[in-house]
């Protein structure tokens, strides 16, 4: 039993007629004829009693009309859901965050634009650190995830948002802080705060370090942002953070360049390589759109 077979007998049961029923679904007469004979066979019952001027419905009609309307009524609400979903007029967005964004993109105010003209669309928000949301990626519990990287796996896309130095933050009263341009070998023996070893701006100053040979002391390590500045203020260690963020804490803290080094923290936004065809629905790519180019 066919959709079409379906469509085909609904459409003759309404008109009562075969002749109009055909011209209505733009098919010659013989093959609706087929249709509902075939049918019939399938069903092993007569569907319609035919008369030289019109058709009326049998038991077995009725009882098929009333089935039938709600088979095809379910296959449109169907294709109307997936292509929903494939406009991003519904379906859900899942999106993955680092701590610390707010610097560098105001994803509320992109979440509401977003909202505005996808209302319909589900938002799930997550954080983490780099190798949770990457492996929430993998997995295809997120669709995108905004972080800083230092490699990227093959089976992960990116695009950049932001690319800044980073800098050497300490207390104004600390003794790095009458320096203004600072080497790495001459930090290195101090303590640091840190953020956590998973995260990508750990990673990143970790492997500066060791590309140098260079061996640093971790004093305390830190989940987020705000906590890792405040302990900096506070004298108990530096830490190197990008210059945006830096310039936010102006005041509380002293900021000094890496002259032997260019250690380039990019933000980028991450998906599945398989979602750039489309794989992972039209939502992602529409909240993608929003993004500001980079220059």
């Amino acid at each position: 039993m066919e959709l079409r077979q379906l469509h085909y007998f609904v459409t003759a049961a309404k008109v009562e007629h075969f002749t109009v029923a055909a011209r209505q679904l733009n098919i010659v007469q013989s093959a609706l004829s087929s249709a509902i004979k075939a049918l019939e066979d399938e069903l092993d019952a007569k569907l319609f009693v035919r008369s030289t001027r019109q058709v009326r419905l049998t038991p077995a009609g009725r009882t098929l009309l009333e089935k039938a309307q709600i088979v095809l009524d379910a296959a449109q609400e169907a294709r109307d859901s997936v292509k929903a979903v494939q406009d991003a007029r519904r379906g859900k967005i899942g999106i993955g965050t680092v701590q610390g964004l707010s610097p560098f993109l105001d994803l509320p105010a992109l979440l509401a634009e977003f909202h505005q003209r996808h209302p319909e669309v589900e938002v799930r928000l997550c954080q983490g650190g780099l190798a949770h949301l990457i492996d929430k990626l993998r997995n295809g519990l997120i669709d995108l995830a905004f972080l800083p990287v230092v490699d990227t796996p093959p089976d992960i896309v990116t695009r950049m948002i932001a690319c800044e130095d980073l800098v050497v933050v300490c207390a104004p009263g600390h003794p790095l802080a009458r320096l203004n341009s600072i080497e790495l070998a001459d930090i290195a023996g101090h303590a640091f705060v840190d953020f956590e070893a998973d995260r990508g701006t750990r990673r990143l100053i970790d492997d500066a370090f060791s590309a140098r040979r260079l061996e640093r002391r971790t004093a305390f390590e830190v989940s987020d942002l705000d906590s890792l500045m405040e302990l900096v203020g506070h004298g108990l260690g530096i830490a190197l953070v990008p210059e945006t963020v830096a310039a936010a804490w102006q005041g509380d803290i002293h900021v000094a360049e890496i002259a032997d080094a260019e250690i380039c923290w990019e933000l980028v936004v991450a998906s599945p390589a398989k979602s750039c065809d489309g794989a992972g629905g039209a939502a992602p790519l529409k909240f993608l759109e929003l993004l500001p180019e980079v220059e």
